[in-house]
């Protein structure tokens, strides 16, 4: 779903430039419902439900990725800015690298993610498979996970370059996502996600 509010875009471009931070406010005033991700994708605001399904896979991954990761080297649905014309994600999922700092803003940088997830929501999946991925591979995140329980497939995106990944791995749930070429170092389980 994209929200846009005519009367302050005009206002906010009077002085020529849209910012992630006037959009961002423009969210906070914004009467969005209880439970729904907004993010901004490509300077549209974008909103999806969370559902139960999301939050069990969101879970699932997390709870596998704290044996190698702090607990404040995981994020989960905070903004974080990607490269490209108006992107601040609030991924599902957000690995950080050991040593990681929060930028003068106070968000984590891009530049300190060694692993990315998303779960699919029907109204946002172009967003995962298109544009976001672009900005992930743009921002060299070494790994970029997709999981869809509609169809009950991951799909593993790895070797960020030149604005896109090059290696692409795509299998069911119940089959292993190897993360161990990557920095995450890990291999995660998918046979408890569930389906949609």
């Amino acid at each position: 779903m994209t929200v846009v509010d005519t009367d302050r875009i005009e206002m906010a471009e009077s002085d020529g430039e849209l910012t992630l931070d006037t959009m961002f406010e423009w969210i906070e005033k914004m009467p969005i419902p209880e439970g729904y991700k907004t993010e901004i994708v490509g300077g549209n605001i974008a909103m999806a439900p969370q559902r139960q399904v999301h939050w069990e896979i969101i879970l699932g991954l997390i709870e596998q990725l704290r044996t190698k990761y702090p607990l404040k080297r995981l994020a989960s649905d905070v903004r974080i800015d990607f490269p490209g014309h108006l992107n601040g994600f609030a991924c599902d999922v957000v690995a950080l690298k050991d040593g990681a700092v929060k930028g003068d803003k106070g968000h984590w940088r891009y530049e300190d993610i060694d692993f990315v997830a998303e779960v699919i929501s029907k109204g946002t999946a172009s967003n995962d498979y298109g544009p976001k991925k672009a900005a992930f591979a743009a921002a060299d995140v070494p790994a970029y996970l997709i999981v869809d329980p509609y169809t009950g497939k991951w799909h593993l995106h790895t070797l960020p370059k030149d604005d896109e990944y090059h290696g692409t791995v795509t299998l069911d749930f119940g089959d292993e996502i190897d993360l161990t070429q990557t920095p995450v170092g890990l291999t995660l389980t998918t046979d408890e996600f569930p389906r949609d």
